[in-house]
């Protein structure tokens, strides 16, 4: 199989952290590689470390898209900034 596209629903949940670590590690390694994916997560601090893009949404609605960069140190919206507090983004 060669896909163009990957589409990832919560890879790591449910997973011991060992687990985590190691889909993780996958999935890094596939974007060096140049895949195209689609990734649903909670793991912040990755999706920081690994998107080129990040699209935020709340009960089904997209809220913000953005770099990282911008959705995680500029965020527009009050829901965004909501979110973040909750997470305790300040060691992203």
């Amino acid at each position: 199989m060669e896909p163009e596209i990957i589409l990832f629903d919560e890879p790591t949940s449910a997973l011991d952290l060992q687990m985590i670590g190691e889909v993780l590690l996958t999935i890094k390694s596939l974007v060096e590689l140049g895949m195209h994916m689609v990734i649903v997560t909670h793991e912040m601090q990755f999706a920081k470390n690994v998107a080129d893009q990040v699209i935020f949404m709340d009960q089904g609605e997209v809220v913000e898209v953005g770099t990282p960069q911008d959705v995680f140190n500029h965020p527009k919206t009050k829901r965004l900034n909501e979110f973040l507090k909750k997470v305790s983004l300040s060691n992203l």
